[in-house]
């Protein structure tokens, strides 16, 4: 008998208990880095746009936009002008290659391009509290 629709394991989703993982508080930050937005936790490791001026190990702070612990969200400008995220570079390297293929019909025009991001992996190792 065919069971459409359902996932193939559907009598795991009836009654499954809230696992330690899931009931436990977790803090964590919505911060800005290169233009972009990341959610970080402590312990995260996180690719960022190419931060230059880091070298490996150096400790590098991160503009924080929101702030989550357990029920509490802080999002006031003023309260998070003060919050800095803390976090540790790993590593610089360089992202998959994306084929940039243009082609025209009957003309005879192709252009080939490849493209590698250069990215930063950061560690985060801090998430100040904010201050009530």
């Amino acid at each position: 008998m065919l069971w459409r629709g359902r996932p193939r394991a559907w009598w795991l989703d009836f009654g499954g208990a809230v696992s330690e993982r899931e009931s436990e508080i977790r803090v964590y930050a919505i911060v800005r880095s290169g233009g972009r937005q990341h959610k970080v936790a402590v312990g995260d490791i996180v690719e960022v746009d190419k931060i230059s001026t880091a070298k490996v190990g150096d400790t590098v702070e991160l503009s924080t936009l929101l702030v989550v612990d357990g029920d509490a969200v802080t999002s006031d400008p003023w309260v998070l002008a003060g919050i800095k995220v803390q976090a540790e570079v790993v590593d610089h390297h360089k992202g998959v290659k994306i084929d940039i293929l243009r082609y025209k019909n009957k003309t005879g025009y192709r252009r080939r391009q490849g493209h590698r991001q250069q990215y930063t992996a950061i560690k985060v190792t801090e998430i100040p509290a904010a201050a009530k």
